[in-house]
């Protein structure tokens, strides 16, 4: 212990250490090391809900922003994602009218029709045959729609489509950035975990259908509507005026409960956003394996190497999307139909969603649970493709991980 003198008292008295001491001993104690404050799994879960927000406006492949953007610069985006909305809305009317039993039927008779032998039998089409005409009748449903109703009709269900559509994508991404660190700090494991995808990409997907049923109930109820191009003016083969209408006619009709008619398909639908997270995960892991690959090589890039980066993150969400699409399709048929308007007296065709299964499996066959199927694939993975990789593009713009 080093010593002082002080000339005015005459003593000699330790000298300050520079480290803490005992205020009882004065023994000297060992600085504490600094206590590093434990971060929040949702610290960082702004960033997932703004690309969330921005990934549908990007879609119509408008330039990135600035990380300074404006209002000006936001409304831009969302005018342009709502100008994506509006050119696929005749898709959208196409599949859910594909995907109700009343469109199914008309299909079938006419198909049957176009089969028919002199003899009362039917010619059985190849697989290529039957592919061609296919697609022929479900462009001609949307010629009819034009026809008959006017055009219009290609746009109905467009406004809950425009309002919904935001806000659903943004909570999707929110609870699943949020999700996958929170999952992972509470288990302890690596967020590239397959476990931790999938627990945060179910979680994603009840939430969003929870919270935007009562939404898409109004579309599906006004895109399955049908007027009369004919007699203009004339709402009398309509049974909803307008949204507002709609609402006011669940409530009176239907009550509360009504708005949430198909919850247990999109519950069930939960399979398809949950496989495309964790097969999107898994295509992108692959893309980061073989950009470490190349520069643990140290070659230069080829023209090949520079596509994959630059369409790396499209491709996989397309691809991704195609996949669960396909094998989880069912459950969007069911969701339609369990939110078709009661029938003329008053009670639903459909009182659940084993009994939807049992009932189409019976009177369409296994290929009544995929009607719709193709302008749902053209819609949705080009769709997807533009979107998550927006969603990458933002994340990295606000500097956080995906």
């Amino acid at each position: 212990m080093t010593l002082t003198n002080r000339p005015r008292e005459g003593l000699q008295v330790p000298a300050p250490s520079p480290l803490a001491q005992s205020r009882e001993l004065g023994d000297v104690l060992p600085e504490k090391e600094p206590i590093e404050q434990q971060k929040s799994p949702f610290a960082k879960s702004w960033p997932h809900m703004v690309a969330g927000g921005y990934a549908l406006p990007y879609s119509s492949f408008l330039p990135q922003p600035e990380a300074d953007a404006g209002v000006g610069d936001v409304l831009q985006y969302s005018v342009g994602g709502m100008t994506a909305a509006v050119f696929t809305a005749p898709l959208d009317v196409l599949k859910t009218r594909l995907q109700s039993d009343f469109y199914q039927a008309q299909l079938r008779a006419a198909r049957e029709a176009a089969t028919a032998t002199a003899g009362g039998g039917h010619v059985r089409m190849t697989a290529l045959r039957s592919m061609r005409y296919h697609l022929a009748e479900t462009f001609q449903i949307l010629r009819d729609v034009y026809r008959i109703e006017g055009w219009r009709a290609l746009f109905k269900g467009l406004g809950p489509n425009l309002v919904g559509v935001i806000p659903a994508r943004s909570i999707n991404f929110y609870v699943y950035g949020t999700g996958k660190r929170a999952y992972s700090t509470w288990t302890g494991t690596d967020a590239t975990n397959p476990w931790v995808h999938l627990s945060a990409a179910a979680t994603a997907g009840i939430a969003t259908s929870t919270a935007t049923n009562p939404i898409w109930l109004i579309k599906t109820r006004l895109q399955l509507d049908k007027n009369d191009a004919a007699r203009k003016g004339d709402v009398s083969r309509r049974a909803y005026r307008n949204s507002w209408d709609c609402i006011k006619q669940v409530m009176r009709k239907e009550g509360p409960t009504g708005f949430f008619k198909g919850m247990s398909a999109s519950y069930l639908g939960v399979t398809e956003s949950t496989l495309h997270w964790v097969l999107y995960e898994n295509f992108k892991e692959r893309l980061r394996n073989r950009e470490a690959r190349i520069v643990a090589s140290g070659r230069d890039k080829t023209w090949w190497d520079n596509t994959v980066d630059w369409t790396g993150n499209f491709a996989s969400a397309g691809a991704s999307k195609a996949v669960a699409a396909i094998l989880a399709y069912p459950h969007e048929v069911a969701r339609t139909r369990l939110r078709q308007a009661p029938m003329a007296d008053g009670r639903p065709k459909y009182t659940g969603l084993i009994h939807c299964f049992k009932l189409v499996f019976k009177e369409e066959g296994f290929l009544g649970l995929y009607g719709g199927l193709t302008p749902h694939l053209m819609r949705t993975i080009p769709s997807a493709a533009v979107m998550f990789g927006m969603y990458e593009a933002i994340l990295k713009l606000f500097g956080s991980k995906s």
